[in-house]
């Protein structure tokens, strides 16, 4: 089912796709340096952790807070680690995860209009 963002704009609290796609792994001490709660981070190999809830075959972040593509918001949004950052709204991510919920919009990740036909994922 193809649904449509209110506006047809890129917003990360109402989408939360990234955050239901990817595994979010990073080098273990950066958990202490952004201070991210224990409960929230799971460890990986001696040197990477991840996110936890993210490290599986249908991951969802334990920080994701709400329904993917409604209203959603990271309980650790200020503290989040680095593939946080990386992944921008409208980005070529961000659109592989939004394709996977359904989310599309008609501009693509490179601002380019997208017809109705192209849009099907």
């Amino acid at each position: 089912m193809e649904k449509l963002l209110a506006g047809d704009e890129l917003s990360c609290l109402n989408c939360g796709a990234c955050c239901a796609h990817f595994r979010v792994s990073f080098y273990w001490a950066e958990a202490d340096i952004n201070q991210i709660p224990d409960h929230y981070v799971q460890a990986l190999t001696p040197s990477l952790a991840c996110m936890r809830g993210t490290h599986q075959t249908m991951p969802r972040c334990s920080a994701l807070e709400g329904e993917v593509g409604q209203a959603v918001k990271c309980k650790i949004y200020h503290h989040r680690p680095s593939p946080c950052h990386e992944v921008q709204a409208g980005d070529e991510k961000c659109m592989r995860a939004r394709a996977r919920y359904g989310l599309t919009t008609s501009h693509d990740y490179t601002g380019q209009k997208n017809t109705p036909s192209e849009m099907a994922y």
